[in-house]
């Protein structure tokens, strides 16, 4: 007969079981993908202040890439320019949405500084395509790299 064990309280070296490197509360223990999702949210709130009667209606998403059919026509994958993000009117009992697309976004920034800057254009551009209009006219700031 095999002794039953407890639950496992130390590591075969009889440390104790790890924790979390970081308290839940600091900046650090945050995902890469909770970082990018606060980019998207202060870029949105950026434009509240002037917008945010357009904006009420609108859902903002982020999604890890885009979808194979929102990928450029040519012979391959990456012949063809991969989006940043994509605006979606509002449709029936569907609200008009926003989503912005992570990964592409993080290859091209070579810093977090970088990132935050090509988020708050995307987020721009993609509002501006809602609206019907320009990105200037929707952020005077819009840089347009």
């Amino acid at each position: 007969m095999t002794p039953k064990r407890g639950p496992r309280r130390r590591d075969r070296h009889g440390r104790g079981l790890r924790g979390p490197l970081a308290p839940s509360h600091v900046p650090i223990a945050r995902s890469r993908s909770e970082r990018f999702d606060d980019l998207v949210l202060d870029a949105v709130d950026r434009l509240r202040p002037q917008w945010g009667r357009q904006l009420s209606a609108v859902e903002f998403a982020v999604e890890d890439v885009p979808p194979l059919s929102e990928l450029g026509d040519g012979p391959g994958l990456g012949e063809g320019p991969i989006p940043f993000g994509r605006a979606d009117p509002a449709r029936g009992q569907d609200p008009a949405a926003v989503v912005i697309y992570r990964r592409p976004l993080e290859a091209r920034a070579r810093d977090r500084d970088t990132l935050g800057a090509l988020v708050h254009d995307t987020v721009v551009e993609q509002v501006a395509t809602l609206l019907g209009l320009s990105p200037d006219t929707v952020d005077p700031g819009y840089d347009g790299r």
